[in-house]
């Protein structure tokens, strides 16, 4: 087992927890490489060791070197990180260093128990949905763990959103833009607008108008295999495409999108003895008694 290592070098806490990983992956003769980025901000950071160059490698090297790559951030990090390797089939182990962390799995003191549990086997891999948009202007293919937006950009104005569903039409949706997200998606952006909290395991992709002009709109859960297409007309100015809040682009208008299952999955290492419920209470603070502490 040899483990890849990414991270967000502008979190406080990157130092510290890279210097602790790094110094008890060589403890254990566990055989590592690291994103030429983060080892280069790491040596030159003042930290009580230093990474050789021989373990620095680029993103396209850290792919053919390991199998199984560690994410040191939030889940924009993992986010990240999911682009880079899960093509390839590669496990990500999400450290979360962010706030509030829906992807990555543990937190900083867990690691060293964690990597024990990992090199003796006792770990789950997960696997989750991933989603592909086109646009039929041109060749580019966009690919999701979270979410597809489309909405109106720099535009003050509502916009005017064909949806259709395998070819049959949905609605015409009049609203600041649209949501295609992905039961990992569910708990992002769709969770913010309305949409609803989608267990990982199923296999549905939601469809979640942003802000629109009418009270009956709703979301929309939708079988994973549908092909889900959006039409802008040309009256509008250019659309605005965000691919998990990172990616984006401007399409003059008429546009027309496919968004639908990718060809892989996103693998994540979990730890036994813990469930998707487990992660919402806590996350989403449903074990909190705001009465008991105001007492």
């Amino acid at each position: 087992m040899r483990f890849g290592i990414v991270g967000n070098i502008r979190k406080p806490a990157i130092r510290e927890v890279t210097e602790n990983l790094i110094g008890y992956l060589t403890l254990k003769k566990i055989p590592f490489v690291i994103h030429q980025e983060l080892g280069q901000w790491f040596n030159e950071s003042g930290a009580g060791l230093t990474v050789d160059k021989i373990f620095m490698v680029s993103e396209t090297e850290i792919i053919k070197q390991c199998d199984m790559l560690i994410s040191l951030g939030g889940d924009g990090t993992m986010l990240t990180a999911a682009r880079i390797v899960s093509p390839h089939g590669i496990p990500i182990l999400g450290v979360n260093l962010g706030k509030l962390g829906f992807l990555a799995e543990i937190s900083i003191d867990e690691i060293n128990d964690c990597i024990d549990d990992i090199t003796s086997g006792n770990y789950l891999i997960e696997e989750r949905l991933t989603i592909m948009a086109t646009a039929h202007s041109d060749t580019n293919k966009y690919f999701a763990l979270n979410d597809i937006v489309i909405d109106r950009g720099s535009s003050s104005r509502v916009i005017d959103i064909e949806t259709y569903v395998d070819g049959d039409y949905l609605a015409t949706y009049v609203a600041d833009g649209i949501i295609l997200s992905t039961p990992t998606g569910s708990t992002a952006y769709s969770l913010a607008t309305g949409g609803p909290i989608v267990v990982p395991g199923s296999d549905v992709l939601t469809i979640n108008p942003i802000s629109p002009h009418t009270l009956s709109a709703r979301p929309v859960i939708v079988p994973h295999r549908c092909i889900i297409r959006v039409k802008i007309p040309a009256s509008h100015p250019p659309v605005h495409i965000t691919i998990d809040g990172q990616e984006e682009k401007f399409y003059d208008t008429p546009a027309e999108f496919s968004i639908q299952m990718a060809p892989f999955k996103v693998k994540l290492v979990k730890r036994k003895g813990r469930t998707y419920f487990d992660l919402l209470r806590t996350k989403l603070m449903w074990v909190k008694d705001v009465r008991k502490e105001k007492q």
